[in-house]
């Protein structure tokens, strides 16, 4: 009779899911930040280098465990690129490109999820706040005392956007060409990441 050997689980066909239920649970609790591939690892009962092979950085894991179809940093650079007061409207044009797309079903599937369970809106609620808001925030020259509120107000803005043209489809937003939108939405974003919040 052979012993059943002690210790970590090496990478069998359940081994992905595995890594993937634990990382959920890792980022739902404690998010992106104080979440380590090593805790991971350990929840999955894995060597912390089969994370790696199978999901590469901690920010491609993120992603997978959320299921977002879209690398954030291949698309920021845009957004980001040429002066800070254009930003509002490369930011909703960005969007719109997106989820005008064919991967735009993946995303609204998930913001479906995320309306009704808590699991899913934690998890993408971590995703915004650390993948896209703080990555463009950052490039900001603002007040860091500033940033949570800019960042929410910002999110709240494309989400019910988000809500208006691809779950509850109210026209004319849901029909408007791409352009009219990014006229009409530009400057209130534009307002929230770095203009004058007071007035």
């Amino acid at each position: 009779m052979t012993p059943r050997r002690i210790g970590r689980r090496p990478g069998r066909p359940d081994t992905r899911e595995a890594i993937l239920a634990a990382a959920r649970a890792a980022f739902a609790e404690r998010g992106f930040d104080a979440a380590s591939i090593r805790a991971i690892a350990a929840a999955a009962s894995v060597d912390p280098a089969l994370v790696h092979h199978y999901f590469g950085t901690k920010e491609e894991l993120f992603r997978a465990t959320v299921a977002i179809p879209i690398d954030p940093a291949g698309l920021l650079p845009a957004v980001l690129a040429g002066g800070p007061d254009e930003v509002g409207e490369r930011l909703v044009r960005t969007f719109l490109t997106v989820w005008d797309s064919p991967v735009g079903t993946a995303a609204v599937a998930l913001l479906r999820s995320a309306v009704s369970s808590e699991w899913t809106a934690r998890l993408l609620r971590e995703f915004l706040a650390t993948q896209i808001l703080r990555r463009v925030l950052d490039q900001l020259d603002l007040d860091p005392a500033e940033r949570p509120l800019r960042g929410a107000l910002v999110a709240s803005q494309v989400a019910g956007l988000a809500m208006m043209r691809y779950v509850i489809r109210l026209d004319p937003i849901a029909t408007a060409d791409r352009e009219t939108l990014v006229a009409a939405l530009a400057p209130t974003l534009q307002r929230y990441l770095t203009g004058d919040l007071t007035g």
